[in-house]
């Protein structure tokens, strides 16, 4: 197959959900495949005994050998460790995707499906295998026309031999013998500088290919590093949409709830007055309901639901800060909001529990002007910077003791600045355990992570990196030490356009 007749490519598609399996086969063939289809792992391996395929599009939740055991399978195969897989999952968590792509698929698709992206990705993927068998057809190629030189060669080598010996044989004829050895010589000379121009020919040719495989390979890192980045707050603003409409409604209507009830209390304080001796079953149901007790709780009740409905939109506002996904482009922000509402979406972790203190906020806001800036991606940072706090304090507190923890509780500190009349720094530092020399130098390496199995991706900080030095001409430095706590710091122009940095003067945390 080549790029010309791409669209013949076969395609193997791997699903027990027998309607996705319907609709992306009907796609695939009207846009020119040939596909096969399989509903579960062992299917699938059976087909590929068979009939192999160009590309396969493999479900990760089915019964029995799922996506992932599927793809380990095939990938630890000669026969189709090469061929290109692509997963399709609702799974959003970063940990599930690292573990596919680790395990050797190419890239994921997350459901439900959208067909013009389904047919983008399977088309460069497919390309990047086309490109994968030219280069390797070009290199077979190549030696081919290698051995063929050399072979050329020893001929020539022997015709020359051979018209030496003639030379000595025919004295007689000396003039006719070197007139017909200067024009096989020269035959040799052009035999050979074709040759050499078709080896630079194909050399090149070859470059060029792993020039553009590079490309591809760059363009697919850049649009699962997006994804990535953009999830967690598709996500957050997706909860705050979906919770507004119904908690506006809830709220719009507690006033005139409580109004109402209102009303009524007075139209029945009023009938028992103007009625001292009601009927005798009217008595037992006031007794039955505890009438006078009800009046009284029930404008409590009314009221205790305002409060719990002023504190979900309190959290829904401070979602929307959070995500900023309607801010594509860089724009003057309140850093301090965008901080606020990322504590406030973590203020949970934050609280005393029965077995722990809890972890000590201190907030030291400077008075800071508006920041042209990427609000969401900053605020991705901040909890990025934050959660790793507190994870770090709560590792650190299961090896203090009751005593050492009440004495010296486990704080977060963080401080905003103005430095230079130019930048802006975000200081976010812990009183927890700390890190070696060696660990810090890997800090902000990708996949690097000091977390447990199963808990950390080692992408938070490299991502965080990114952020503050590409998106936005800045810093973000770590300082720290064992024992002696961690802290980070940000620093950002005030203006979009970048200026030469300089480093703040590091201030320390930590319990006397």
């Amino acid at each position: 197959m080549n790029i010309s007749n791409m669209e013949n490519g076969i395609i193997l598609i791997v699903d027990d959900n027998p309607t996705n399996l319907g609709v992306l086969f009907d796609f695939l063939v009207d846009s020119g495949f040939q596909v096969l289809v399989a509903q579960d792992g062992e299917d699938a391996i059976e087909q590929v005994e068979y009939a192999l395929p160009d590309l396969i599009l493999l479900d990760v939740l089915m019964p029995g050998m799922d996506g992932f055991e599927t793809c380990q399978y095939l990938k630890a195969k000669e026969s189709t460790k090469d061929i290109p897989v692509i997963f399709m999952t609702a799974l959003s968590e970063t940990v599930d995707k690292v573990r596919g792509l680790n395990l050797g698929a190419v890239d994921y698709i997350t459901k439900p499906l959208q067909h013009e992206e389904v047919l983008a990705r399977v088309k460069i993927h497919l390309s990047i295998r086309n490109l994968s068998k030219r280069l390797q057809e070009q290199n077979v190629h190549l030696q081919q026309e290698i051995q063929e030189r050399t072979k050329a060669e020893n001929a020539l080598l022997k015709l020359t031999s051979e018209l030496e010996e003639r030379v000595k044989e025919r004295t007689a004829a000396l003039f006719q013998s070197n007139q017909q050895l200067q024009g096989e010589i020269q035959e040799r000379i052009f035999t050979e500088q074709a040759l050499q121009e078709s080896e630079a020919r194909y050399r090149e040719q070859a470059n060029q290919l792993e020039v553009a495989f590079r490309q591809l390979q760059e363009t697919q890192s850049q649009l699962v590093h997006s994804e990535k980045m953009s999830s967690l707050g598709q996500l957050v603003a997706g909860v705050a949409y979906e919770i507004n409409n119904p908690i506006n409604f809830i709220y719009g209507n507690l006033t005139h709830a409580y109004q109402y009830t209102q009303d009524l209390l007075d139209l029945l304080n009023l009938y028992a007055k103007s009625t001292p001796s009601p009927l005798s079953e009217i008595q037992k149901l006031t007794e039955a309901i505890d009438l006078e007790f009800l009046s009284q709780d029930l404008p409590k009740l009314l009221s205790s639901m305002k409060v719990g409905a002023d504190r979900i939109r309190e959290i829904i506002q401070s979602l929307r800060i959070f995500s900023r996904v309607d801010e594509a482009q860089m724009k003057p922000v309140n850093l301090h909001a965008g901080l606020d509402s990322t504590l406030l979406i973590l203020h949970n972790r934050f609280k005393v529990s029965s077995n722990q203190l809890g972890i000590q906020l201190v907030k030291e806001y400077g008075d800071l002007p508006l920041v042209e800036c990427y609000a969401g991606q900053l605020n991705q940072v901040f909890m990025n910077l934050l959660a790793n706090a507190i994870d770090a304090l709560e590792e650190y507190d299961k090896e203090r003791s009751p005593q050492e923890i009440y004495f010296c509780r486990s704080t977060i500190w963080i401080r905003t600045e103005v430095t230079d009349n130019e930048f802006v720094t975000i200081w976010i530092g812990d009183t927890g355990a700390g890190m070696t020399q060696e660990i810090r130098d890997r800090l902000f390496d990708p996949f690097f992570t000091t977390k447990p199995v199963g808990r950390g991706t080692g992408l938070g900080l490299s991502i965080s990196q990114e952020i503050v030095v590409s998106k936005h001409g800045g810093q973000i430095i770590c300082l720290s030490a064992p024992g002696q706590g961690t802290e980070f710091m940000i620093k950002i122009p005030m203006r979009s356009h970048p200026l030469e940095l300089a480093l703040a003067t590091p201030y320390h945390f930590g319990c006397d």
